[in-house]
Formats: C-alpha cells, structure tokens, sequence
C-alpha cells in the first residue's frame, strides 16, 4: 500500500521546494536563514498546501535541528510543557547540533493559555517557534508572541509552479513514473487546484487511480472534470476546499437561502473549521451586504463573536445557527459598504482637499483670527437639530457617495434626509 502521493513527493531540501520564491529563493530571508545556521522564531501564514509544514521540516533538516511538532487541534498545555521540557533537555545537550525547532500546525486554534505557555522558552531562546496558520495572525496569536515571532506571508501557488509539480510527479514518483501519461490542456486542473499543491497531487492521484493498469493516462479540462464530479470528496478528505466552502456559505447568506447557508455551516463545523473564522466572517457579511437595511444584523453577529470565545464547541454551534439564519431571512443592502469604497476612490482621485474653515477647531487666538470655526451653525440650536450648512470640501460640495438601496428602513433613512438636503439620494 503506497502512501499518498502528495506525501511521497514532499520535498526534503530547499533546492527540491516549489514556489514561494520571495521567501526561499536566492538572497531571500528564509534562505539566509538556513544558509547562516541561525534560525530566528516565525509563524508562516498562508492557505493551505503551499508548502507550510515542510518548509519546518526542510528548515530543521538543513540546520540539524532536534524537530518537536504538535498540532494545535489535538495538544493542550500539558501537551505543550512536556514537549518543551524536551526541548530544554535538547538544549543544554552537548550532543545537540542546533537549537530545538517546535513546529506548531495550525497555532490559531491555540488558546490565550496554550499561547501563554510559549512565551518563556520563545523569549529564553531554549526553543525556535515556527508556527503555521490559515488565519489572519493579527486575529489569532497573542500580541506578546508576535512580537517575539515575524511573519511570512505564502501566497498560493502560481500556474508555473503548478506545471514543475505536476511534471516532478509523473516523472519523479515511484508510482506514476512507471504510467504513461499525455498532457493535453491542464486549464481545469489548476483550476481545481486553486493554486494549492496538495490538492492538485490528490487530484493526480484520483485520475492514476482511477485508469486501467496499462491505460494511458489522460490529462485534459474533461478527464479532470469527469473525475472530481464522480468523487466530488476525493480530493478533500480534511477539509482542503476551505475557502470553496467559505464562498458558498457566505453567497448562501447573501441570496437569502437560509437551508443552503445551514449546510454550509455544517459542513465547515464537521471538517474541523475554527469558529473564531466563521464569526468572523459573519460579522463581516452583516456589515457588508445587510448594513442598514437591519442594523440589528451587525449587533447580533458581533454578539456571536464574543460568544464563541467564552464558550467554544460544540456549544458554539447553536449561536452560529441562530445567526446564521438571522442573517439569511434579513433584508440585504450594501448601500454602506458601496459609498465607503466610492468615497474611498473619491479621495485617491482628489487627494487631501482642505478643511473648510468654519468646520475647523479655534483654540488658539491666531486661529479665530484665521477666521477658522467662523461662521459654523451649531445643530442643536435650529428646529429638528438640523440647519444646512457645507460639510465636505470645497469643489465637493454636493457630491452624494451613499446611495440608499431599496428596503423599508432605508426607504426612511431616505425621506428624512430628502426633506433635509432637498435633493434626490
């Protein structure tokens, strides 16, 4: 029985690695890292099958490094302590070439305690800490480890990369270098792919498994096709579509389904997924397509938020559901997030136009006799707290960046400031 071939064909050197160039390629950070022997802590944030977790491994190949690994999924603190007891005897060994590499995959889903237990050996130097994360690190690592911890960006695999993969596997391999393959288009394929290494090699390994012994094996936009619709959970037996799913769970919500958004839901929360990154997101989508058409929407999201960190899973499912729904059965506008980004490009068009000076602070006697604050109406002296005056600058004046959509609270927000501006939103 082989083994997978995305594992059969993981690099052991620098030299055998594919892609990110801007971190390992000649004169880069990484690779002056291994070059010189002296590996400083850092956490690699990138999607998955970029080539995170060997990286760790070639690193600590090339220095001769003791290589410790726990995965944030399945370790505790009393997991953490005794690997960094190891660590601290490998250390202070005479037999240890190198300072002890602790790999931890997926660290976002440590906790602020697990986190916390790091620090001292990160701090001491009794230990290397490389992390590996699918999240934001800005969200997910404490701000004391990532101050003792740089990050590295790993971007997803380009089209030439994916071709120097794909052509290493069937030439390379100890099991499909003894098929025949023809490569006719690979367009579907590095779709499928979605610049992930990993599963373009567990797609490979479908179609080779898939052919009759002394069949040729056919690479081409219909075979690739064929295969994945026949077994559509082939390739992503640990959850590699992340980001596939994540688009149709958020589109789901958005065109108002809330069935399809629930299966979406589950089958994130039955592939492993952190919840922290689903009500994230939510918060985001509450925001960004339902805005003011239901304000409550962003409060409940939020709300959701703070609840998964205080109670985790499986608890955490239910308010996920309930918000979920919520924001699925609600009224959609994107009014909010459309007059931010035409304001946005409203200011690189114009650049930084001056305050008009009767919206100015005077706190000084030059600046009242700069005229600055002079002539500005205060609100709360005029009927209904409202007078017309200019806000935006001048050769702006005028200029409407939101656009209400149409729904029965904006449909109001609408009329109010109508009957206030005396123009048309």
């Amino acid at each position: 029985m082989h083994a997978p071939l995305a594992e059969r064909l993981r690099p052991h050197s620098i030299d055998e690695y594919i892609g990110q160039t801007h971190l390992v390629g000649v004169g880069s950070v990484l690779r002056r890292m291994i070059d010189s022997g002296n590996v400083t802590s850092f956490i690699l944030w990138g999607p998955p099958g970029v080539g995170k977790t060997t990286l760790a491994r070639i690193i600590a190949n090339a220095t001769e490094s003791p290589f410790y690994t726990l995965s944030a999924v399945h370790s505790g603190v009393k997991e953490v302590r005794e690997v960094m007891d190891r660590c601290k005897a490998d250390a202070t060994s005479m037999f240890s070439k190198g300072r002890p590499i602790l790999f931890i995959d997926e660290i976002h889903r440590f906790n602020k305690a697990q986190q916390d237990s790091l620090l001292g050996a990160v701090e001491s130097g009794i230990v290397t800490l490389i992390g590996a994360t699918t999240e934001n690190p800005s969200f997910e690592v404490i701000r004391p480890l990532l101050s003792r911890a740089q990050v590295y960006v790993l971007k997803p695999l380009e089209d030439d990369d994916l071709m120097t993969l794909l052509t290493r596997a069937i030439t390379a391999d100890v099991v499909l270098k003894k098929r025949k393959f023809r490569i006719d288009s690979t367009k579907a394929l590095f779709r499928f792919a979605g610049g992930d290494a990993r599963k373009l090699l567990n797609i490979l390994d479908l179609i080779e498994q898939s052919a009759m012994p002394d069949e040729e094996i056919v690479i081409d936009d219909r075979t690739v096709t064929e295969r994945l619709q026949e077994n559509p959970l082939a390739y992503d037996k640990t959850g590699e579509m992340h980001y596939d799913i994540i688009s149709a769970f958020i589109k789901s919500i958005r065109g108002s389904d809330p069935d399809a958004a629930i299966y979406w839901l589950a089958r994130m929360i039955a592939g492993g997924e952190a919840p922290e990154f689903i009500a994230r997101r939510l918060v985001i989508l509450a925001a960004e397509d339902i805005g003011l058409a239901n304000p409550n929407a962003l409060l409940l999201a939020n709300a959701t938020f703070d609840v998964i960190h205080k109670i985790g899973w499986p608890e955490g499912r239910i308010p996920l559901a309930e918000c979920v729904v919520y924001l699925a059965t609600s009224p959609k506008s994107n009014s909010a997030y459309l007059s931010i980004d035409a304001a946005l490009e409203k200011v690189n068009e114009t650049g930084n136009l001056p305050v008009p000076l009767h919206l100015r602070n005077a706190p000084t006697k030059l600046m009242k006799e700069l005229d600055y604050g002079k002539n500005y109406l205060y609100a709360h002296n005029y009927p209904g707290n409202f007078v017309r005056q200019q806000f935006l600058p001048d050769g702006l004046d005028g200029v409407t960046f939101w656009h209400p959509c149409s729904n029965p609270a904006e449909d109001r927000l609408k009329a109010v400031q109508e009957s206030r501006w005396g123009k048309k939103y």
